[in-house]
């Protein structure tokens, strides 16, 4: 402790790094109940300095914590190399520093209120919570890596999210081993408040397992899914000449014979799974059609365009194609990923030399946002795309709500790294949430299918190549965080205030 109060910022960031082991796959989450004490310990030390000092500390912790958290972003610019290497450390130094910034905000917020009087271990969980739920919503939001994915590795915690969502699991997340400081005050009343809201984890886990033991898996009957995971390198993916290649595999991988015995009924193909506009291609629809079975349906994750015109906007999309290779509908992404398919800030970053990983000549166009349309023969679906899925409430359309959720994504980009298993976590909460069984096909894994209680009940691995035939499980009824969204967990981080004044006041 000697050398973290020599070295405070040298310490938090050591600290924020330690703590990234809780999110998956590592699944640490005992390590929150180390980090977190000795972090607002330091913090705490800092309210006789000057005001700012709070500030800078936050930032040392947030900026060694989203540097582990992200770090597998990196493995991006490792696709192509020698064009793109030299911006890795550009970009994902950026993007931790500037995440780092909604936790010195937090942090100044809750030294300020630690200096007039509310404890620190009540204040810092509920200014940090507010600002990682602004960090999901400002500038298009990014809610990746926040503490509430850590309930990943919990058990039944993660059942909580069906009460609370991600943003109540994140203040939770925050509160349990911020309540250990609690536990050291020498009022009493506060003690017993700390001792109160840690016996909450215990009791969430317990009526969590409970829930999972009441609702065992049931399937949808008469739906087989095959999720078809090529598994095609990205140096491979855009390179010219390739198209035909591609295109073979995943008609080879779409008409196998059937793994269980059961009549395949739909196939899911991954985020921008054919290089070229298959929409617009009567070839490569005529030979879809002569794979595809009467009455089959196929959810295609493509690049389409408004128009076959120079000035056409480019989507990413998940096309609807029916068994005569007949285009029904489409969803178009919407939360489009900064720095990959578009370029925030092009006009000043672009003569720096800075550009998009995706190569395409210009940015892609969002869509209008999350929809809930017809499948044949599966009811009605919420689509997503890649990293729209760690958006809570942002999957499945608010007033038309779907009987399953699709998403498609291409996680090739980040090869073996945890990415792709933060982001499969993130779906599973978001089943959690709705209460929305959730099919997954990815390029190179994770493929999953995941139940409407988070459990997943297949996932691929990495780097497997596949067709995968699953049954879809069924839904529940909609949870209390479906229909309440984060006014549930606005409600508990007004009572955590309201506990604090309480306190303070004693």
């Amino acid at each position: 402790m000697n050398f973290l109060r020599r070295w405070p910022g040298l310490g938090l960031f050591g600290l924020g790094a330690l703590s990234a082991a809780g999110l998956p796959p590592v699944g640490a989450w005992w390590v929150l109940f180390i980090t977190v004490p000795l972090a607002l310990t330091l913090l705490g030390e800092a309210q006789a300095r000057p005001f700012w000092r709070g500030a800078v500390l936050g930032w040392c912790l947030g900026f060694g914590y989203f540097l582990a958290a992200l770090h597998w972003i990196g493995f991006a610019f490792l696709v192509d190399a020698a064009r793109d290497l030299w911006m890795m450390p550009i970009a994902l130094g950026g993007l931790a520093a500037f995440l780092a910034l909604f936790w010195a905000v937090a942090a100044l917020a809750a030294v300020q209120m630690a200096k007039r009087g509310l404890a620190l271990w009540l204040a810092a969980p509920a200014s940090f919570s507010v600002l990682e739920w602004l960090r999901g919503h400002l500038f298009t939001g990014f809610p990746w890596a926040v503490f509430g994915q850590v309930v990943d590795g919990m058990g039944g915690v993660a059942q909580a999210a069906a009460l609370v969502g991600m943003t109540g699991l994140t203040l939770f997340l925050w509160l349990w081993p911020a309540s250990l400081l609690g536990l050291r005050s020498a009022a009493k009343a506060e003690r017993a408040a700390a001792a109160a809201l840690l016996l909450t984890l215990p009791a969430l886990y317990a009526w969590g397992e409970w829930r999972l033991a009441q609702n065992p898996t049931a399937y949808q009957p008469g739906i087989m899914l095959r999720l078809v995971q090529p598994n095609i390198s990205q140096n491979d993916k855009w390179r010219e000449g390739n198209a035909r290649t591609i295109y073979d595999q995943l008609l080879s991988l779409t008409a196998a014979p059937p793994s269980t015995g059961q009549p395949v009924t739909h196939i899911i193909w991954p985020e921008s799974s054919v290089p070229f506009l298959i929409d617009e291609s009567e070839k490569g629809r005529a030979e879809l059609a002569r794979v595809l079975q009467p009455g089959q349906t196929l959810l295609a994750g493509a690049v389409r365009r408004s128009a076959p015109t120079d000035d056409a906007q480019y989507f990413t999309s998940i096309l609807i194609i029916n068994g005569k290779a007949e285009v029904l509908g489409h969803y178009d992404k919407w939360h489009l990923v900064p720095g990959g398919e578009f370029l925030p800030l092009a006009w000043a970053l672009e003569p720096l030399g800075l550009r998009k990983v995706v190569s395409l000549p210009e940015s892609f166009t969002a869509g209008p946002g999350p929809s809930t349309l017809p499948v044949p023969g599966a009811g009605n679906a919420g689509m997503s795309i890649c990293y729209e899925a760690i958006f809570p409430g942002a999957v499945a359309d608010p007033a038309k709500r779907p009987d399953w959720l699709v998403n498609v994504t291409n996680d090739g980009w980040f090869g073996k790294s945890a990415g792709p298993y933060q982001h499969l976590a993130q779906l599973r909460l978001r089943a959690i949430e709705l209460g929305l069984p959730a099919a997954r096909a990815a390029n190179t894994g994770i493929s999953a299918v995941i139940d409407s209680f988070g459990r997943v009940t297949f996932a691929s691995e990495i780097g497997t190549t596949g067709a995968f035939d699953l049954a879809l499980p069924q839904s529940t009824l909609p949870p209390l965080y479906s229909k309440e969204s984060d006014y549930i967990p606005l409600i508990v981080l007004v009572l955590v205030i309201g506990l604090g004044v309480s306190l303070k006041r004693m």
